[in-house]
Parts: structure tokens; sequence; C-alpha cells
């Protein structure tokens, strides 16, 4: 069986630490963590989001 190409990731608010966004990312191509500058509905304003396990 083939393994998946693509690994579906929680993304963390690095100043309130709540867990509000999902997405996928390719594992052979980006095999270290992801930040991600996104809106976060708690703070209400834009903070980087790091990738969880």
């Amino acid at each position: 069986m083939a393994t998946p190409k693509r690994k579906i990731i929680t993304l963390e608010c690095t100043e309130c630490k709540n867990r509000n966004y999902s997405s996928s990312k390719n594992v052979k191509e980006n095999s270290d963590r992801i930040e991600i500058k996104k809106f976060c509905p708690t703070c209400n304003k834009r903070t980087v989001h790091k990738e969880t396990k």
C-alpha cells in the first residue's frame, strides 16, 4: 500500500494557544513545521500559527 503524500495538520495560535485551523501539507517537500500568519478569532487579530502534532 502506498503512503499518502499529504498529511492533515492542526495550526495553533502562538499567543492564546487555541487550535483554530486545520490544513494539509506535502510531507516529502516540507518535512519541518509550518508557521503561517492567520487571523485568530479569540485574540481578534492576525497572529503566527504553528503546526502542532
